[in-house]
């Protein structure tokens, strides 16, 4: 990791995540009503990861920051600082979007130091604070 980075801490991660999460799942509720389906379905909360994958995903690794981490002021980087490639948006997207549980609990205690998520470990990422 570079010396002039500055990891997010958990908490700026907590609110830049709900924050996407209440914007996509706004969106994944306007979707199941014109579907004329049940939002406690199955198929409903797996449309709803589904989504937050490619919202991620898009927006990560487009220009490293969703909406909330734009909010917050924190960003997706590669381990100095770099841009992250769509792969690495995609890898890192898929355990928040799918096992985040899993994802935050493994990353907290066996990443605490480099304050990643195993998900962020694998595909070598960071989320840092923007210095800009």
């Amino acid at each position: 990791m570079h010396e002039n980075v500055v990891l997010a801490s958990w908490s700026d991660r907590f609110w830049a995540w709900l924050i996407d999460v209440l914007l996509v799942g706004i969106i994944w509720y306007e979707i199941m009503i014109v579907l004329k389906r049940d939002v406690f379905c199955l198929d409903g909360a797996l449309l709803l990861m589904v989504l937050l994958f490619i919202y991620w995903t898009i927006l990560e690794g487009y220009r490293g920051q969703s909406l909330g981490k734009m909010f917050i002021d924190i960003a997706v980087t590669g381990s100095f600082g770099e841009q992250i490639r769509f792969q690495d948006a995609a890898l890192e997207s898929f355990g928040k979007a799918f096992l985040l549980p899993f994802d935050c609990i493994i990353g907290y205690f066996a990443f605490r130091e480099g304050k990643q998520r195993l998900f962020n470990r694998i595909s070598d990422t960071f989320v840092i604070i923007r210095m800009e």
